[in-house]
């Protein structure tokens, strides 16, 4: 019985042997890669156009819609056309605007690339500048030293209201408009030495410091009690000006008061002090400068009793 069942097996699994399709056997031969193309065992239809175009129907095919639309060459709008021709500072704004580089100036120049920007600080130093540039509304300190500029009109200033000084130093200013910095909410110091004023104008009550040596005040250059009102005022310069007198009253805050090389030539004993109280003290006021004066300061020694030093000037 085993040997049946064995030769019923062998005969069962030679016959799905042979059942099986057979397969040609492939030889690759090194020399089958020497033939040329036309002489190639099989046919290729080879058509490069036809080719070529399915090549670039699938790529366009396979990039996605917004990257199509990016590399269309449609037409530019007006608006990108309008973008591109103007010209944008650093933050973006235009030229034409109040930027990072400040406004634009006459010269067509924006003012920090004409000047020096530092923070708020704005330096016009020896740039043969006719006039004050616009400035921009975060200036806190504004340097136009050594400049052409010959006259401060009203709006010079405007709007800064930030601004705590301003030096005009070495200028050709001969004519300031008598609003040009009495507006400035926080004006502090003013430097307009070395020029060709001739009126002194209004100023800010909050001003600390006052330089207008060398000008051309003369005696009429300062109106009468100019400095009255200035309560926090505590240097005031006005050396080499034709002075004839000293201008008064004083703030009770100044420090020091510098008038040499005028041509005072009186003082009264209330001048600096009060002729009825011999209580009163003046400590604040320490420099006095009269020297250069054609003033004989011996002859007024009550003027200086509530003074903690003597003014510097001629005794004799």
């Amino acid at each position: 019985m085993q040997t049946f069942v064995n030769v019923f097996l062998g005969f069962f699994i030679f016959e799905s042997v042979g059942a099986a399709p057979i397969h040609d056997t492939i030889i690759y031969d090194s020399e089958f890669y020497d033939i040329p193309l036309e002489e190639l065992p099989h046919s290729f239809n080879y058509d490069e156009n036809k080719q070529f175009d399915q090549v670039e129907a699938e790529t366009g095919t396979a990039l996605p819609a917004i990257i199509q639309e990016r590399y269309s060459s449609a037409p530019l709008t007006e608006e990108t056309e309008d973008e591109a021709s103007t010209p944008k500072l650093i933050d973006g704004s235009s030229a034409q605007g109040s930027g990072v580089l400040g406004p634009q100036t006459q010269d067509g120049l924006p003012t920090c690339l004409l000047c020096t920007c530092l923070g708020s600080t704005v330096y016009c130093d020896d740039r043969e500048l006719d006039a004050v540039p616009p400035l921009p509304k975060k200036t806190t300190y504004f340097y136009s030293r050594y400049n052409r500029i010959r006259k401060i009109s009203r709006n010079d200033f405007a709007n800064l209201n930030n601004l705590k000084r301003v030096d005009l130093t070495a200028n050709f200013i001969s004519e300031i408009h008598k609003d040009a910095f009495r507006r400035l909410p926080q004006l502090q110091e003013l430097v307009l030495c070395d020029n060709r004023i001739r009126q002194l104008p209004e100023l800010p009550s909050t001003l600390t410091f006052l330089d207008v040596s060398k000008n051309r005040l003369g005696r009429k250059g300062i109106r009468n009690e100019a400095f009255k009102d200035l309560d926090e005022l505590q240097h005031l310069y006005i050396t080499d000006n034709n002075l004839d007198h000293i201008p008064l009253p004083l703030p009770e805050s100044l420090k020091a008061l510098h008038l040499q090389n005028n041509n005072i030539q009186e003082m009264h004993e209330d001048t600096f002090c009060k002729m009825r109280d011999f209580t009163y003290v003046r400590r604040a006021l320490e420099d006095i400068r009269l020297d250069g004066n054609p003033i004989n300061l011996s002859k007024t020694p009550y003027a200086y009793m509530c003074l903690p030093r003597l003014p510097v000037g001629n005794l004799i």
